[in-house]
């Protein structure tokens, strides 16, 4: 039996359109689908360079608008010490060690005083990390004496807040944080700086430890009376002199020192004495009292008038005025 019908069946021309419309919309979807991804992830680095440029561009305005600044009242990067309170004198004399006391040999330490007159002043200047076992040590020992010599007027002393063990605190950068807070104390309040830069020598934390953070360093300036706590803890805090004491390091390194003609810090504590260094035991008073005397000795003779400026003819001779001559004598 024979049949009319045509069977339902697509010709091959019909399948390969339409299996090239399907591919052609496929391809239209993913041509969409990158266009829109290329625009997501232009717009998310748009957004991150923008965001990075921003906060380059605050960091950069920060350091540009906050000026380097200087601690007031600092003579060679240094603090003079001319004012001790009486709270700190009476401190360091009931805690301090006696030079004048006998030792176990039997032999008595040299006097405290480093002058021989009262009209010669010894010019001491003392580098200082306060992270340094050894300027620890140092003050310690000779902090009673030290103290009767500046009250007095014997000696002048002055500190120098070094940072040489910068590395050595766990990457808190305690020394140089703590010699930038001393500048703020001796700028803010210069007449608790010794106060507090005894403490801080006094009790001292460990070497390879964080150390006082900068909130605590306030707090230590603040228990030994500033006058001025707010601006004291503000400029703590906020690391005013973070900079100076960072580039006062540097000028110490490279020298001369204070009062020399080619010294250069090379360990803390640094002790110079009229210009010159300082190199026996830092917990022997007594050694230390020497060499100041000593010192003291050969600046104060090399500078003495070795004879007096009147002349013999205007003062007449004890012979001249006490002795009657031989004939002025009375007849028998």
């Amino acid at each position: 039996m024979s049949s009319d019908e045509t069977p339902n069946v697509p010709s091959p021309r019909n399948s390969r359109e339409a299996v090239r419309e399907k591919a052609q919309k496929v391809h239209a979807q993913q041509s969409r689908a990158r266009v829109m991804r290329r625009i997501i992830l232009g717009a998310v680095a748009v957004v991150a360079v923008g965001a990075i440029g921003t906060a380059i561009t605050l960091a950069v305005s920060a350091q540009v608008s906050k000026p380097q600044l200087t601690p007031a009242g600092m003579d060679h990067d240094g603090i003079l010490v001319s004012d001790i309170s009486a709270t700190a004198a009476s401190a360091e004399a009931s805690a301090a060690p006696d030079p004048d006391d006998t030792g176990a040999g039997g032999e008595t330490a040299p006097a405290p005083a480093p002058a021989p007159t009262t009209s010669s002043t010894v010019d001491i200047h003392i580098y200082v990390d306060y992270l340094s076992p050894d300027a620890g040590e140092f003050e310690q020992a000779n902090a009673r004496q030290l103290v009767n010599w500046i009250s007095e007027g014997a000696a002048t002393v002055t500190y120098h807040p070094v940072a040489l063990l910068t590395a050595s605190s766990n990457g808190t950068k305690y020394s140089l944080r703590s010699a930038a807070a001393a500048a703020c104390v001796a700028t803010h309040s210069p007449a608790q700086f010794y106060a507090f830069n005894h403490d801080l020598l006094d009790d001292q934390p460990e070497v390879n430890t964080d150390g006082f953070s900068d909130a605590q360093l306030a707090d230590i300036a603040g228990a030994v009376g500033s006058d001025n706590v707010k601006s004291v803890r503000s400029c703590i805090e906020d690391q005013d002199y973070v900079t100076w004491a960072k580039e006062a390091t540097s000028r110490a390194l490279e020298g001369p020192l204070v009062g020399s003609d080619d010294l250069v810090l090379t360990a803390a504590p640094m002790i110079v004495v009229n210009g010159e260094a300082y190199v026996g035991a830092l917990d022997d008073p007594s050694e230390f009292s020497q060499f100041v005397l000593t010192v003291a000795s050969d600046a104060y003779y090399a500078t003495e008038t070795p004879s007096p400026s009147t002349s013999p003819s205007a003062t007449p001779t004890p012979t001249e005025t006490t002795e009657p001559a031989p004939s002025e004598t009375p007849a028998s």
